[in-house]
């Protein structure tokens, strides 16, 4: 298991954070990675699905909001508000406060920008160490 942990320092992502998250969920389905984005809730989701659709006219990433369609198990990247329970991908993309359930492969957790926002991710560090997982942190 892997914890990745990209911190936002670059002003196209300090301005738009889920640019970032478009950009990770991208290259895993580059990488044929099926994808869970946690999202922290309905609205999140729904502006990381228009941002999916908005990645250029060059990039089609097959994704959906949980719930919406009888096939969530079909789409390579699954967007899911806490009011479902989604089935688990080898990479999760966590968005919530809370740690990301155990299943998976790789986790990724976006730090923001703004340092007052930093304490639950510093705790989820810890909750990975505590499990065995060495995160790795990235600028970005």
């Amino acid at each position: 298991m892997r914890a990745d942990f990209y911190l936002i320092a670059k002003p196209r992502f300090r301005d738009e954070p889920l640019r970032l998250v478009a950009e990770l969920a991208r290259k895993a389905y580059d990488a044929d990675l099926w994808t869970l984005v946690l999202a922290r809730d309905r609205a999140q989701a729904e502006a990381l699905d228009d941002l999916l659709w908005d990645m250029g006219d060059e990039v089609y990433i097959p994704h959906q909001i949980a719930g919406t369609d009888d096939e969530d198990d079909a789409c390579p990247v699954l967007i899911a508000s806490p009011e479902f329970d989604p089935p688990q991908r080898p990479v999760v993309i966590n968005l919530r406060d809370a740690p990301a359930p155990d299943g998976f492969e790789r986790v990724l957790e976006v730090v923001p920008a703004d340092e007052s926002a930093r304490g639950p991710l510093r705790e989820r560090w810890k909750h990975y160490k505590a499990r065995g997982i060495e995160p790795t942190k990235y600028d970005m």
